[in-house]
Parts: structure tokens; C-alpha cells; sequence
């Protein structure tokens, strides 16, 4: 089981990617969106948003904060490898090791970034 700042640190490894992308290839295939990503085995929630200008810090969610419009769910393990392996990101979710709940569209969108 990983630790939820290794989590963190995934995540944002993970967003440093889209972030370092070309800009056009950014702004052609990212919209305004926050996500979230849930750790059940840690009992936490993590944020950020992505932008085509930029993206947010991965942080941790405060008690109250509104839900995101594209919510992952994943255990500590699941996450640090789909994070250090983007390809994994199908077959995690295929199997139910991932859940991943927004609109199709922000779906697609995602996924060609990854």
C-alpha cells in the first residue's frame, strides 16, 4: 500500500506530463475541468483542475469541498501505477481497479492526453 503522499507525488507527476505538453496540443484537447481522485485504503481525496493555460497543484480535498466534474476512484497501489504507466489507465479501469465518473466527453479528452 502507498503512502498518500506518494500518492500525491504520482498525481502530480502524472499532471506535470498534460502541463509540459505543447501548447496547442493543450489548449485542442484540455478544457476548464476539475478532477478528483479518491484513495479509498487511505481514506483520502485528492484535487486539482486542469486548464489549456495550465493546470492546478494536486492537493488534498477539505471536508465539504464541492465534487469535481471528473471523479477517479482507485486504491493507493493502483494509482502510483497507472500514474508511473498512463497505458495501464484502460486495463485498470476494464477490471474495476479504476473507477472514472464524468461525461464522456471530458473522458475522451482526457484520454488522448494520456
Amino acid at each position: 500500500m502507498a503512502t498518500a503522499e506518494e500518492c500525491r507525488v504520482a498525481l502530480e507527476n502524472l499532471t506535470s506530463r498534460i502541463a509540459s505538453l505543447d501548447a496547442k496540443d493543450r489548449a485542442a484537447h484540455l478544457m476548464d475541468r476539475t478532477l478528483s481522485c479518491r484513495v479509498p485504503d487511505l481514506g483520502v481525496t485528492f484535487t486539482t483542475r486542469l486548464r489549456p493555460d495550465g493546470i492546478d497543484p494536486v492537493v488534498q480535498a477539505e471536508n465539504g469541498a464541492p465534487p469535481a466534474q471528473v471523479r477517479f476512484t482507485a486504491n493507493s497501489d493502483v494509482v502510483v501505477s497507472v500514474a508511473a504507466d498512463p497505458g495501464t489507465f484502460i486495463r485498470a479501469w476494464l477490471t474495476g481497479k479504476l473507477s472514472v465518473q464524468g461525461s464522456p466527453r471530458d473522458l475522451l479528452y482526457l484520454r488522448r492526453l494520456l
